[in-house]
């Protein structure tokens, strides 16, 4: 039976533990941080952000905040209630590797006092969502919340004013979370477009709150948990740990469970089979950089190991020579082929002349392109290939999933490069 909103439910997630207080605790009020009331100069109101419809916009931070032990000196503020934590910005960036607070279908852009707003101060990174209303759902009133990243690895979600049940918020057009998520990606050759690569996203890690307890004046703190990575030596990595099963690889110098962002080179260097059966006194006097990847182990290899323990949400193709994103097929799930030994051996003459060919070809697609685009300038390809900017090649573009929406990353242009304006104090 769930405990009444007034009290605080704790809960372990191996990575963090959760404290939610409800409206009557005063602890809840402790933990809203009053944007109004910090120094002017350090809030931002991004402008581009308060009056966009699922848009995102990266941010550097003042310093390390650690992520599942990670530490991340950049985060993506998506207009949707939540923060994006991943390295390569995508269209899908409500699947996984998110920090959300509150993640639905909002629009800054609906009204002139909706703002989205951030904050930083060398301790604490906070960003709130002020005033913002549901696509859709404007008659239900506005929503103001807010999240904070402590430089200790704390997370805190605040919420001021949740005018309706977030149980009755529709996931129909955008997915509606609150919690935390991190993802490793996998890189293998695409096996139906030659000389190309396909990212695969594996979640290793969510936590998911009782959307039930996210009501007005309500706040939920994440007290950070110690993991592998923050163990810096054989001797501390190998010694129990509540939690995980952590293993010392001698070749990086690292501690970890084998399931982390690092996931494909701890599997590349054959980590996981380097510490079987060894001590750190077994380490001892060998030279961790006279190592080099496992060539034996091919990508299909390494990335079957992975599908068994953690579940793919997205594919994407990704081209090595050109300026161009390939798609993959959409049959093909990415982790279970590979380029066959025939196609390895061929004579050089031979990949010669298909280079040849490749070329011939790019060259006058490249010329139909530029035919094309002139004449049909207001196409949605064209578009599509504007909105695809030179220097961000070679781009990730993932395919549509009914369960997830898509974003845009913004970028400012002109004199308002940075997207900010400082927010004038109450």
């Amino acid at each position: 039976m769930p405990r009444p909103s007034g009290h605080r439910q704790e809960d372990n997630h191996s990575y963090y533990v959760s404290r939610a207080y409800g409206p009557s605790e005063p602890r809840s009020r402790e933990l809203w941080a009053d944007v109004a009331e910090a120094n002017h100069t350090q809030v931002r109101v991004h402008r581009i952000l308060s009056s966009a419809h699922r848009q995102a916009s990266r941010v550097v931070l003042s310093f390390d905040f650690p992520f599942y032990g990670h530490p991340l000196r950049q985060i993506t503020i998506a207009t949707g209630g939540f923060l994006f934590m991943g390295d390569v910005i995508h269209r899908m960036l409500t699947a996984t590797q998110y920090v959300a607070p509150l993640m639905a279908n909002f629009n800054p852009g609906y009204s002139d006092n909706s703002t989205v707003a951030y904050f930083d101060n060398g301790t604490v990174f906070i960003v709130q969502w002020d005033r913002i209303y549901l696509q859709g759902r404007e008659d239900r009133g506005s929503f103001t919340f807010q999240v904070a990243l402590h430089r200790d690895g704390r997370i805190v979600f605040g919420y001021k004013e949740i005018p309706m049940s977030v149980r009755e918020i529709s996931s129909a057009q955008h997915p509606v979370k609150a919690g935390l998520s991190d993802a490793f990606m996998v890189l293998n050759p695409a096996p139906d477009v030659p000389e190309s690569w396909r990212r695969t996203i594996f979640e290793y890690h969510r936590v998911e709150l009782d959307t039930s307890r996210i009501t007005s004046a309500s706040a939920v703190e994440f007290m950070p948990l110690p993991t592998c990575l923050q163990r810096r030596s054989c001797d501390t990595c190998v010694s129990p740990h509540p939690a995980f099963s952590c293993a010392w690889c001698h070749v990086l110098q690292r501690c970890s469970s084998g399931f982390d962002r690092h996931r494909q080179e701890w599997l590349a260097y054959g980590c996981a089979q380097e510490a079987e059966g060894r001590t750190c006194e077994d380490f001892q006097g060998e030279d961790p950089s006279s190592a080099s990847p496992d060539s034996s182990t091919s990508p299909q290899d390494r990335d079957v190991v992975v599908t068994t323990s953690a579940s793919s949400l997205v594919e994407e193709g990704l081209t090595t020579e050109d300026d161009a994103t390939v798609n993959p097929s959409e049959g093909g799930d990415g982790l279970q082929h590979n380029l066959s030994p025939d196609s390895k051996a061929r004579p050089v003459h031979l990949g010669t002349i298909v280079g040849i060919v490749l070329a011939v070809l790019l060259v006058a697609a490249a010329i139909l392109g530029g035919i094309y685009i002139s004449g049909h300038s207001n196409s949605n390809a064209v578009l599509f290939l504007m909105e695809q900017r030179p220097h961000r090649w070679p781009a990730m573009k993932f395919r549509n999933h009914p369960n997830h929406a898509s974003y845009t990353e913004v970028e400012p242009v002109g004199r308002e490069k940075d997207g900010f304006l400082e927010a004038e104090q109450c």
